[in-house]
């Protein structure tokens, strides 16, 4: 019985984190797109972007 209670606790501890990482991931689509859409609304009145990185000599 007592192993039966443990499974039944590694099961809810393993849905949780599950939910927990699927928050955490649709959050970042939702940060990503809300940038996406910043970036291009930008691009039209600031002309063209610059990149993150330096170019190579």
């Amino acid at each position: 019985m007592f192993e039966y209670e443990l499974q039944q606790l590694r099961t809810a501890d393993l849905i949780s984190r599950a939910e927990h990482q699927r928050l955490v991931r649709e959050a970042a689509r939702a940060r990503r797109e809300a940038a996406e859409n910043s970036a291009e609304h930008e691009s039209h009145t600031r002309g063209l972007r610059r990149t993150r990185s330096t170019r190579a000599a």
